[in-house]
């Protein structure tokens, strides 16, 4: 984000260390899968002997440190009683715990949040848990991360470290614990200091949300304890060579960080496999000695690899991955072994001749098209729960999330890896990781240690994300980029640790001593404007790369809004624009939806109700974000100033929201959702807002011809005005673009308000995209004059008012559902069975249970469409079984002007 006044500023965070939520029931969250262990008692966790084992600590019990007399000693040693304490997770905020135990209330309904006393987590709180150990003749080690933000750590009653040292959410550590480490039970615990995202070098929320009143405080990943002979392997990982743009080879390099950690000298022999490559050397080491292990091509022929199996982004290849596997043996035994996977894929990311920041993935040009990534408020890890985010991302053709901040566990790095999505992780801004260098935002500056933490928290996260091929970048700097100081620090870092993707200065138009310019710019918006806004090659239009923008608002289905809001916060909601919404943001900019509102008044008319307000809502975000990718889509090949990337603001939220977001905190849908996904199918015919150009965009990597496109327009009752039908058209692969027909900047005797039917059909004659947009002969002007960091005003609206006067059209639906494997499919069949020319507009069908509650995740192949009478579409959606709850499945289908009606889908 660019620099904005500090009260005011829009500023950002994207995706931390720990995952966002599950479906969360009455006020419990999903991703605890396990049963809670009682009141006042944490898991004890076993750990075994083998060399090489790596077990994280099976939960904590917690408590202030208000409400604990004993010293640390006594709270730290084993047998000590937890009468009392709440239990936590592995991976636990304090908050994250209570709410697990039921102390309050769910925090994502209505106001509940303002309800929990901030002063609770003012001071420290004991995180306390117990392991047992049957064999202490190994050598024993407490290694993590994810401390917000400091804690002191003491072990069987001895202090092992002070929070002076173990400081920061992303460093890295390992203690070494062998000598008080006894055989039977023994403990750990920490004493978490409170977190201040202006004071500590750990993660805030900024205006993305309410911001917790715990503000993260805890332990956010796993504490590992480690066992291990006299000599330990340490970053292990593999540098990998990629011949671009051949592909036809790859060159391997292993490394690892051999470490005698005894008093006396060993020798060692350290051997591995990777790809089928073996390979041994043997390692005398000095006493408390380290050397660097390297095995490349050199030595080991087999670590030049022909043909190596190349890992693509989703949509351009497939996603394989390899592994390192490596052990060192002391006298015959084994001593310690380690593991990574990796890809084999290169990066690039020069600057074009306009000064923008241009991605080449294995020699072939990428256009980014992404969303903002957020975790849950809470920082709580649900795989599952991931991973269905991330499927999403997929669905809706996007390639890249952006993580600012909150980088999230090794898990979603993982998952991302396997599912083809590209991140673009990074330190966020305008709290304490900017205090030196940004005067906008509200970070304290930094002291001497403040840099030694920084350049720590950059060498932990680099040596962490290097193997996954999804990590597309990193960057260094958000609304800000470092001064020389800090870049040297975090260039160190990464060039030590053998970082093999481009770095990237900052995510506005900034630049850093060493690195030059970011190539991108981040001028917003971040609040709405019309979709012909995108079209202009200008402020956020679709020109360079656009590290954050959106048009703000999205409002969540009906389902959601009730599950969220109270029917007196709904009543409010659609009748008074000027009222500040909680669930909105805690920024004086973004606290109402005046803006978002005034538009949606202007352009569609009053709302009638709170159902009328929503469906207005759903047209306006489906309309809005389906333009901002298409708009990057299109000028992605000009020759002038071309469309790089976007990052969609935001993917997702990491709570209940009325803006920045494609999908909700419960999974569902709404019109911004299939928006994106009309906008990024594979091969797509589009109009353009700025030329009246009709647009086929293909984004499958081969090239497409003998293609018919057809342009209709209509008035809102059916009436056909135009109709035009090209023939013949072709166009190339990998986001290349034809236009076959303009539409004339006049039609004789269309109304005021109109709709375009655009439809592509293949060789064979079969239907490949349809788009229908719904347009007014008054356009929306904008105030470019007026422009500030957060939007562009409106002057004039288009009148988009006709849409109220379109008939009510029946539709029928029939469906019918087959499971396998816990997956089940539902095919629906959705028919206009209209008697006039009216079509049903924005047409979406919702899988629902037996109490008509959503059933989410789901993916379908398409949704919200518009059928002309005797139209039909087939539609299938995609879901876990388990997730109907023992219910057969209903379908209910609803739409702008279709009545409501729900069907057996059994």
């Amino acid at each position: 984000m660019f620099p904005r006044p500090a009260h005011t500023r829009r500023y950002t965070a994207t995706a931390l260390a720990l995952g966002l939520l599950g479906t969360l029931v009455s006020g419990a969250w999903a991703g605890d899968r396990r049963p809670a262990a009682p009141r006042g008692h944490a898991e004890v966790t076993r750990v075994p002997g083998a060399a090489g084992s790596s077990t994280p600590l099976a939960g904590f019990a917690v408590r202030s440190t208000a409400e604990v007399d004993d010293s640390p000693a006594a709270v730290s040693s084993p047998g000590y009683r937890t009468t009392g304490w709440y239990p936590a997770g592995p991976r636990s905020t304090v908050l994250a715990a209570l709410l697990a135990d039921g102390v309050y209330a769910d925090p994502f309904h209505s106001t509940n949040l303002q309800k929990v006393p901030r002063a609770d987590f003012q001071v420290p709180w004991w995180y306390r848990s117990d392991f047992t150990v049957e064999d202490t003749g190994r050598r024993t080690a407490l290694d993590f991360s994810g401390v917000v933000s400091a804690a002191d750590v003491y072990v069987n009653g001895r202090q092992v470290a002070p929070a002076s040292e173990v400081t920061g959410a992303y460093t890295h550590h390992e203690l070494d614990i062998t000598p008080l480490v006894r055989s039977g039970e023994n403990t750990v615990a920490f004493r978490v200091r409170p977190n201040d995202p202006d004071k500590d070098l750990t993660m805030g929320w900024l205006d993305w949300l309410q911001p917790p009143p715990d503000r993260n405080m805890g332990i956010v990943r796993d504490v590992l304890v480690r066992r291990g002979g006299p000599v330990a392997l340490r970053d292990a990982h593999v540098v990998t060579e990629l011949a671009v743009p051949s592909l036809a080879t790859a060159d391997l390099t292993v490394k690892a960080r051999a470490r005698n950690d005894s008093g006396t000298a060993v020798t060692a022999e350290v051997s591995g496999t990777v790809a089928g490559a073996r390979f041994t050397r043997t390692v005398p080491l000095a006493a408390h000695e380290s050397k660097t292990v390297t095995f490349s091509p050199a030595d080991v022929p087999g670590l030049r690899l022909a043909g190596p199996r190349v890992w693509w982004p989703a949509g351009m290849g497939d996603q394989p991955l390899y592994d390192l596997d490596l052990t060192a043996t002391v006298a015959g035994s084994t001593s310690d072994t380690a593991h990574e996977s990796f890809g084999i894929r290169e990066v690039q990311a020069p600057l074009d001749s306009d000064g923008a920041r241009r991605y080449r993935i294995n020699g072939r040009k990428l256009l980014i098209k992404g969303g903002g990534w957020s975790p849950d408020e809470f920082l709580r890890w649900d795989r599952a729960y991931t991973e269905d985010r991330l499927k999403y991302a997929v669905d809706l053709g996007l390639n890249t999330l952006r993580l600012e901040g909150h980088l999230e566990p090794d898990e979603f790095f993982d998952l991302a890896d396997r599912y083809g999505v590209l991140t673009l992780p990074g330190w966020e801004c305008c709290d304490k990781w900017e205090g030196e260098v940004n005067p906008d935002g509200s970070g304290e500056k930094w002291s001497e240690s403040d840099h030694t933490v920084a350049k720590a928290s950059m060498a932990a996260e680099a040596a962490r994300l290097r193997g996954h091929p999804s990590v597309l970048s990193f960057l260094i700097g958000s609304d800000a980029a470092p001064d020389a100081t800090i870049e040297k620090g975090y260039l160190d870092a990464l060039e030590a640790a053998d970082w093999p993707a481009p770095v990237v200065p900052a995510a506005s138009e900034n630049s850093s001593p060493r690195l030059g310019a970011s190539g991108m710019k981040m001028t917003g918006p971040y609040d709405w404007v019309p979709p012909g806004y995108w079209y202009a090659k200008r402020e956020g239009g679709a020109t360079g790369f656009n590290s954050e923008t959106s048009a703000g608002p999205s409002i969540p289905t009906l389902d959601t809004l009730r599950r969220m809001m109270t029917p007196a916060e709904l009543d409010t909601l659609w009748k008074n624009p000027d009222t500040r919404q909680y669930h909105r943001s805690p920024s004086t900019v973004f606290g109402t939806l005046k803006i978002y509102d005034n538009a949606l008044t202007g352009r569609y008319g009053a709302p009638a109700s709170l159902t009328d307000y929503v469906r207005k809502a759903q047209l306006a975000q489906y309309e809005n974000v389906r333009a901002q990718f298409e708009a990057y889509g299109r000028n992605a090949t000009d020759a002038d100033r071309p469309a790089t990337g976007v990052i969609h603001w935001m993917f997702n939220s990491g709570w209940t929201s009325l803006h920045w977001q494609l999908t909700d905190r419960y999974l569902d849908q709404n019109g911004a959702y299939y928006g994106a996904k009309k906008a990024n199918e594979p091969l797509h015919i589009q109009y353009s807002y700025d030329d009246r150009s009709v647009v086929v965009l293909n984004n499958r990597t081969a090239p497409a011809k003998g293609l018919t496109a057809r342009a209709t327009l209509f008035d809102p009752d059916g009436t056909e005005r135009y109709d035009r039908t090209v023939t013949g058209v072709a166009v190339g692969g990998d986001g290349a673009h034809a236009a076959p027909l303009t539409l004339p900047s006049s039609v004789s005797g269309l109304s005021r308000t109109y709709l375009l039917r655009l439809v592509l059909t293949g060789p064979d004659g079969k239907e490949v995209s349809r788009n229908v947009y719904w347009l007014s002969t008054r356009p929306d002007t904008l105030d470019w004059s007026g422009t500030t960091w957060y939007y562009t005003p409106t002057t004039g609206y288009a009148d988009l008012g006709g849409l109220a006067s379109m008939a009510q059209v029946p539709t029928t639906a029939t469906a019918s559902t087959t499971s396998s494997g816990g997956t089940s499919t539902t095919t629906v069949t959705v028919r206009n069975t209209g008697s006039g020319t009216t079509p049903s507009l924005l047409t979406d069908v919702h899988l629902v249970g037996a109490r008509g509650e959503p059933v989410l995740p789901v993916r379908w192949s398409d949704n919200a469409v518009t059928l002309w009478p005797g139209e039909s579409v087939t539609l299938t959606a995609t879901y876990r079984t388990a997730d109907l709850r023992g219910s057969a499945p209903d379908v209910r289908v609803s739409g702008w002007n279709t009545p409501q009606r729900t069907v057996p889908a059994a």
